[in-house]
């Protein structure tokens, strides 16, 4: 599965730095926002039909508590719905299951 984030992690805690990467047409696209008061050092994105979890997107990067990231998803499959799951730098984790990514173009994780 190939994931490309738009912005570089390290950079986005002190302002961001968009790094343009352009998507194909079947690529799916969304923002990536942490609401939290801790950042998110693990993210997962699997298509709800498989049972397991697919690699972390995050990749030994983070996603600073009050940031947002747009997320690439170029699995070449045709499907909407995913299986998301966050895990925190103070070992907690969030997962919300069937959420269906093109109809929201977003994604918000909250405490």
């Amino acid at each position: 599965m190939r994931i490309s984030m738009g912005v570089l992690f390290a950079l986005a805690a002190i302002g961001g730095l968009a790094a343009a990467t352009p998507a194909l047409a079947d690529d799916l696209e969304f923002t990536l926002t942490n609401a939290t008061s801790v950042s998110a050092t693990e993210f997962y994105v699997s298509p709800a039909s498989v049972d397991n979890w697919e690699e972390n997107l995050l990749e030994g990067k983070y996603l600073p508590a009050g940031n947002e990231v747009t997320v690439t998803i170029g699995d070449g499959r045709r499907t909407c719905t995913y299986d998301l799951k966050t895990v925190f730098e103070d070992g907690r984790t969030a997962q919300n299951d069937g959420v269906d990514l093109c109809t929201t173009g977003k994604y918000t994780v909250h405490e």
